[in-house]
């Protein structure tokens, strides 16, 4: 597969993005509850961010169209894109999910995962429609991060690796960059060779490397990896048993993530293709449970 991103590629992409960003059904919620009347569903709960099955594949579905629009101004899907983007980022919307944000009970809510894309979408849209959304999520964002004892080393949404590098890239600061030393500078052998877990999206090893790139000069950057990861002979792209369940798509999307993590690091160009391609071929739109999300992933890969 070609790994370029195509005006006729960037359509098909997104088309999925299209399809998702105002379906609200099926949605699976990560919703705490005060009282019956907190039962609502996800267009009055998250009034912009309510498609594309969960709340965070919503914000990057609407990152996806932002980058396309923005990258193939004038291609047919451009137009369409920016319509769902004023139609669902709208001043009353923003008030809506600040107030839904802010309330009792949901200090955790899309903690970090979530919270990342938000700031990633905002550094993409620039929208003052957006920013007290983005105010609120900087500042939660902050506040969790420099209490955090320990970087959460997961393969899914948890992980604190691939939060804090979005971070970086969108909302770089003084924090972000200091966190992420006392989180992983003294870190040797990771245990790559247990990796994946059954349900992975991400690479623990090689989001950490990821974000270490962002924050040491390339020579110090080069000395620590050499230590970290010294062998990754047996880093091979995996298959998704069955890409129409939820969490075992997510190994689709591991492969992409894989690749562009992998692409920072020098000499690792080959492994990095050879993953992309294994994780662009499974963008096929066939199944929703991945149609929903990979397409964001395979922008990623594709634009960053």
């Amino acid at each position: 597969m070609e790994l370029k991103l195509t005006e006729a590629l960037a359509a098909r992409f997104a088309r999925l993005a299209l399809d998702c960003v105002t379906r609200e059904y099926p949605n699976k919620i990560a919703h705490t509850m005060q009282s019956d009347a907190d039962v609502r569903p996800p267009h009055i709960l998250t009034p912009a961010f309510y498609g594309c099955y969960d709340w965070h594949s919503a914000v990057h579905g609407h990152w996806l169209l932002a980058r396309l629009s923005r990258m193939f101004p004038a291609a047919d899907f451009a137009a369409e894109a920016r319509a769902a983007l004023a139609r669902n980022i709208t001043e009353e919307n923003i008030a809506a999910e600040v107030r839904y944000f802010n309330d009792e009970g949901r200090a955790a809510f899309e903690r970090p995962y979530g919270l990342a894309w938000l700031l990633t979408l905002a550094a993409e849209l620039k929208s003052d429609m957006l920013r007290p959304l983005e105010t609120a999520v900087l500042e939660r964002f902050s506040a969790w991060l420099e209490k955090l004892p320990d970087p959460v080393r997961s393969g899914e949404h948890s992980n604190t690796a691939f939060a804090l590098g979005l971070a970086l890239d969108s909302h770089r600061c003084e924090q972000f960059e200091r966190r992420a030393r006392d989180f992983y500078l003294k870190d040797r052998n990771a245990p790559i060779a247990y990796e994946p877990s059954g349900e992975d999206f991400l690479s623990p090893s090689l989001a950490e490397a990821d974000v270490m790139r962002r924050v040491l000069p390339s020579p110090e950057f080069n000395e620590w990896f050499a230590e970290f990861l010294p062998d990754l002979s047996r880093l091979k792209p995996v298959v998704s048993p069955d890409p129409s369940d939820p969490k075992f798509s997510h190994l689709d999307g591991l492969n992409l993530s894989r690749a562009w993590m992998l692409r920072g690091i020098d000499g690792k160009e080959e492994l990095a293709d050879e993953h992309a391609r294994a994780g662009l071929a499974a963008v096929t739109g066939e199944h929703y449970e991945g149609a929903h999300w990979l397409a964001t992933f395979a922008v990623y890969l594709l634009t960053t």
